[in-house]
């Protein structure tokens, strides 16, 4: 294709929020007019009929809205008594946070290797890492597809370990029929602008069944305290504003919604791409539901590929290109390229395409055929 007929096609990005929120526009803008005109901005309605909503999606019983996910996984590890000396175990294949919460609590972040079928933690590599010091688990349902919760439920009872699921990326997922966030002791939020249901900046929410560690987080989130000026612990200001909740009970009535329109648009990407040399394409275990927070594919040169398919238009992300544990910040854990061999791989060849419910049938062949042709560049 010559250099015009390139830029006469629209720039493809890997999300479209403008289009979401024009789709939407009065039911956000009346939401967040009702905020206004109350003038009740942190911890008010909003968030707790939020809290209500999101955990009744998630199928648990309490929800703590918090600042963000990052707050939410680190809250949720403080409330789990998680401290100083402490493992948990996770994968080196996910975003700095789910480590970076471990360890600014004063625990250590132990990496478990991925399953490279789905990029999830292994389960068969587990249970050689408990170790006398190991308190807690935390799964990552990464890309918007469920880890493999039975095995490491059963390993986490047999040793008595806390499970946090990192369920940024997977709202809506199931699992076996279950929603992913449910599964485990506690789940975690993310309501980043580019999640799935994402809000007009940062956000997140912890979901639980018990009414005592929910009322610790609430805790938590305000500086450790019990009633006002009263903190009898070390505490967060990690507070879900009230606009932000008012915008995400709005976008949660779409949800199901948005997320089919991901599984089509990843199916039209399944069509298109399955059995093209050089591309392997997500796999969904059996029962297990996607909600395709992305698509993200593996192809050699993956770096050219990219390239070439932004001087078509097309821009494409990698998530991830460096490992955790060979991240600067973890360079006194001692680890070296080649420990976690999956998940170094996995940085090397991943290349997620553009995907969101919007995207049409047309855009979406676009991004198909540019890939093949990169491919076989």
């Amino acid at each position: 294709m010559n250099s015009s007929a390139v830029q006469a096609q629209e720039a493809i990005s890997p999300l479209d929020l403008p289009l979401q929120y024009r789709s939407i526009r009065t039911e956000i803008n009346t939401a967040i007019e009702q905020v206004l005109e109350s003038q009740h901005f942190t911890l008010g309605p909003q968030v707790e009929a939020l809290e209500n909503e999101i955990a009744l999606f998630c199928g648990r019983r309490f929800g703590v809205g918090v600042g963000s996910g990052t707050d939410a996984l680190t809250i949720a590890l403080c409330a789990s008594d998680i401290g100083p000396g402490d493992e948990v175990l996770l994968p080196p294949f996910t975003f700095i946070a789910t480590a970076d919460c471990v360890s600014a609590l004063g625990a250590v972040p132990v990496f478990v290797d991925i399953d490279p079928a789905t990029f999830c933690i292994d389960p068969d590599k587990l249970e050689a890492k408990v170790t006398p010091r190991t308190k807690a688990i935390v799964p990552v349902h990464l890309y918007g597809h469920p880890a493999e919760m039975d095995r490491l439920l059963a390993l986490a009872a047999r040793h008595n370990l806390r499970v946090i699921e990192d369920n940024a990326q997977a709202i809506g997922a199931k699992y076996k029929g279950k929603r992913t966030a449910s599964l485990g002791d506690v789940g975690c939020l993310s309501f980043f602008p580019s999640k799935n249901l994402g809000g007009y900046g940062d956000g997140g929410m912890i979901v639980t069944d018990s009414s005592e560690f929910a009322a610790r987080l609430r805790s938590l989130r305000a500086h450790g305290a019990t009633k006002k000026y009263f903190s009898v612990e070390q505490g967060w200001n990690s507070r879900l504003d009230e606009l932000q909740a008012a915008i995400l009970r709005v976008k949660l009535r779409h949800l199901e919604e948005w997320n089919e329109g991901r599984r089509s648009r990843a199916a039209l990407y399944d069509a298109a791409l399955s059995g093209v040399d050089g591309i392997a394409i997500p796999r969904v275990v059996s029962g297990c539901e996607h909600v395709f927070h992305q698509y993200t594919v593996r192809v050699q040169k993956r770096d050219q590929v990219q390239k070439a398919m932004r001087d078509r238009g097309i821009t494409t992300m990698v998530y991830y290109p460096v490992p955790i544990h060979l991240q600067p910040i973890y360079s006194g854990l001692g680890h070296q390229a080649s420990d976690f061999s999956e998940s170094e791989l996995a940085a090397e060849q991943v290349l997620s395409l553009p995907i969101y419910p919007e995207l049409s049938d047309e855009q979406g062949m676009r991004v198909a055929n540019a890939l093949i042709d990169a491919v076989n560049a």
